[in-house]
């Protein structure tokens, strides 16, 4: 099975996940091989959500039979038809041998991307074409040919994506490149307690997506999406938009929040438009006086814990994939055995002392809620200035986070209240859904000297009940 230039392996046999052949783990999907087939896969973990990718980059994967030196491929050259955005994570290829071609689900989501179909409203939409393709090479025992069938999907990937949208297709839910608009233009961000100067959004993804709320894209699905990534100077330009109205949407790395254009985008055929300079101003109160993470939508800069041994899946060891590994929820408990999580700022470094997942504790056979610690120090409060907190998440799962500051029992300053449907712990992902959260915290409630937030992640049933952190920051009162 190959996904990428760095994931590529030989596969369990569909045999290998019967009863006779592993171990079952904490839910079906998930197996240990104890007996397989091939005795070099005895011991690894095998899952196919570990193969999970973002529709961004869910463009090629598949098999190669070894004996006949054949490849079989499912390559998607565009993504508009697919749901929940750039970033939303699916399926590809797993054991069977099985190849999907995800068009719509709640993986990564859960049901709050449920489509919902209400009686007698028409609707309808054109998903693909999707290419399925063959190739073959000549066969050679030091399997020279693996890399020949790859590097080949690879030049017929690039081939399908010039030629997107296809001039073949007849039907006429499918707009041919005379068909459909193009909108550009440039994007900046302004946050006067960062630069005094507009900055460029570098790298920002900017797309178009069916009016909503901002950020609303993550949870759309009825319609079509395209996105693209801006340049240095913050320009960018999204070509072969089909016929339709949108609103325009963005996030830049390095910055919390969603971008929306104030009003709607009509592109209808031939259209060509560009917007100009759009100016983000992200969430912010006042200045920045420590923050945890990186505003990119993610916990992968957290730390992310080598496996148990004992669970391991080698095609996953590679450092970017390492958070794909099975278990990591519960070295949890391993890396914090007699208390919970407490982060010094200013002494602790986050990519080694905040665990990338705050999940529940495992007491034996039983699981509970945990409590994570920021201590601070502050040189001078206003008692009377408005402080903020900014938590983002990177993903939540059947949780609650309650916020104290600096009391540790009673009734919490905030909580989110229960979140989240898109169990991205249990499916390995490193993100989920997005959420913000603008916390105010009047300057009564902090001191000069030593502070501690306390998190506490209320729900425990089991240990999939859990948030990502993407990026927490304390800002002080505007000047």
């Amino acid at each position: 099975m190959a996904l990428s230039d760095t994931q590529q392996r030989i596969m369990p046999r569909r045999e290998d996940r019967e009863h006779s052949h592993c171990q079952v783990l904490a839910y079906p999907e998930a197996v240990l091989l104890t007996n397989p087939i091939n005795p070099k896969l005895k011991g690894e973990v095998d899952d196919k959500y570990q193969y999970s990718i973002e529709s961004k980059d869910n463009k090629l994967h598949g098999w190669i039979a070894d004996h006949d030196a054949v490849g079989f491929w499912i390559i998607t050259p565009s993504d508009e038809f697919r749901t929940g955005g750039p970033h939303k994570q699916d399926l590809t290829s797993h054991v069977g041998p099985t190849a999907l071609s995800m068009f719509v689900s709640n993986h990564y989501t859960g049901k709050d991307i449920a489509e919902f179909y209400k009686e007698r409203v028409a609707w309808k939409k054109a998903f693909g074409p999707v290419l399925i393709y063959l190739n073959s090479a000549t066969f050679d025992h030091a399997h020279r040919y693996r890399k020949s069938l790859w590097k080949d999907a690879k030049k017929r990937l690039s081939k399908e994506i010039k030629s997107w949208p296809y001039s073949f297709a007849a039907s006429k839910d499918y707009p041919h490149a005379d068909h459909r608009g193009e909108v550009s233009g440039q994007l900046l961000v302004r946050d006067k307690y960062l630069h005094k100067q507009l900055m460029k959004a570098k790298s920002a993804f900017v797309g178009l997506a069916a009016p909503g709320r901002a950020g609303s894209w993550q949870t759309e699905g009825k319609g079509y999406q395209f996105w693209t990534q801006t340049d240095k100077a913050g320009r960018f330009s999204i070509k072969n938009v089909r016929r339709g109205k949108y609103n325009l949407y963005a996030w830049v790395h390095g910055f919390i929040g969603n971008y929306k254009l104030d009003r709607n985008v009509s592109v209808h055929t031939g259209y060509k438009k560009n917007l100009g300079t759009l100016i983000y101003d992200p969430p912010r109160s006042g200045p920045t006086l420590w923050e945890i993470g990186i505003p990119d939508r993610t916990a992968a800069e957290f730390f992310i814990p080598d496996p148990n041994p004992t669970f391991v899946n080698s095609i996953l060891n590679h450092d970017d994939q390492k958070f794909r590994q099975y278990g990591l929820w519960d070295r949890y408990s391993d890396t914090y055995p007699h208390h919970d999580l407490v982060f010094k700022v200013g002494a602790s470094n986050y990519s080694r002392d905040w665990f990338f997942a705050h999940v529940p504790r495992r007491t034996g056979n039983d699981t509970k809620a945990t409590t994570w610690k920021i201590k601070f120090k502050l040189q001078e409060v206003s008692k009377s200035g408005k402080y903020t907190l900014q938590m983002a998440l990177a993903a939540a799962n059947f949780a609650e986070v309650q916020v104290r500051i600096n009391k540790p029992d009673g009734s919490p300053h905030f909580t989110t209240n229960r979140i989240g449907y898109d169990n991205a712990v249990a499916r390995h992902g490193i993100h989920g859904l997005y959420r913000l959260y603008s916390i105010n915290v009047p300057g009564k409630r902090l001191r000069v000297g030593n502070n501690t937030i306390f998190l506490t992640q209320t729900r425990c049933k089991d240990e999939f009940m859990a948030v990502m952190y993407d990026y927490i920051r304390l800002e002080g009162p505007a000047v």
